[in-house]
């Protein structure tokens, strides 16, 4: 099921309404889930940092060892034409995907040059920022040489998903993750921000989880705000002792936590902050 309503397609040169079939029953991505994909937005007539999550989907694709079938440029490019087929105002999720079509005579490996390419953007409304919980996982992010991480690859978000659906099972929004070792990684959406005497910390970037594009720009503009960010090894104690929470992503940019576990964590100065400065910088005011 599609997470909108309202969707258009671009897949083999042109762009369809709908919710459009784009992947054969005998895909290599079908039944050995070959596929990755990035995730933009679009919100209040704005699309923050469209050129690196079109460069991230090339880049993912090569990780993966597809041979990419258009570059960076091309893909900013029908995402803004994508765009411009919705109202001005409207908030869209604007997903790029690449995924192989065809396996090597190995039959699992698949063939790089068999490389296939749509856009779907959907009509989606930003989420509230109130009420945001989380809890933390039972479920562990894997090491680099476990899963494919250095690609925003469709199969990892299996883990993911029960990471997602265990939380909201025990009635939160969302979980932190732990890597390996058990220190924290990230939620099962989003990377993970916290403060505490007035300093913001943020998981260490150690290849269990996406180094998303929407956490280096905050941590760009707390910089330029004066405020270092701290990148560390975390655990789920330096959460439980935070003063504030905040979460990072596409779906929502900046998202308060309003309740870790069973303590409830009141509106925030560092967290209120950072949301005006994603929102002057989204709007360059």
């Amino acid at each position: 099921m599609a997470v909108g309503t309202e969707i258009v397609t671009w897949y083999e040169g042109r762009w369809h309404r709908g919710n459009a079939p784009i992947i054969n029953a005998a895909d290599h991505a079908a039944w050995l889930g070959s596929a990755v994909f990035d995730g933009a937005r679009q919100f209040e007539g704005v699309r923050p940092d469209l050129d690196l999550h079109s460069a991230r989907i090339v880049r993912s694709a090569r990780a993966m060892g597809m041979v990419p079938p258009v570059d960076a440029a091309t893909v900013e490019g029908l995402l803004e034409e994508g765009a411009r087929m919705f109202d001005e105002g409207a908030a869209l999720y604007l997903r790029p995907m690449m995924w192989a079509r065809d396996s090597t005579a190995g039959i699992i490996d698949l063939e790089p040059e068999s490389t296939g390419f749509a856009i779907c953007i959907e009509a989606l409304p930003m989420p509230p920022i109130d009420g945001f919980s989380l809890t933390v996982s039972p479920y562990s992010r894997p090491r680099p040489d476990m899963a494919m991480t250095e690609a925003k690859a469709a199969s990892l978000y299996a883990n993911n998903g029960r990471i997602m659906a265990e939380a909201r099972a025990r009635g939160f929004s969302n979980a932190l993750s732990r890597d390996p070792d058990g220190n924290v990684a990230e939620t099962a959406s989003t990377n993970v921000f916290m403060v505490r005497d007035g300093q913001v910390l943020t998981p260490v970037p150690n290849g269990t989880f996406l180094n998303g594009i929407t956490r280096q720009r905050v941590m760009k503009l707390l910089a330029q705000d004066g405020t270092e960010v701290l990148e560390t090894v975390l655990t789920i104690e330096d959460f439980a002792r935070s003063d504030e929470i905040f979460c990072t992503g596409n779906i929502a940019k900046v998202m308060p936590v309003a309740k870790f576990e069973d303590r409830e964590m009141p509106p925030a100065p560092v967290t209120t902050r950072v949301r005006e400065m994603y929102w002057d910088f989204a709007h360059s005011r």
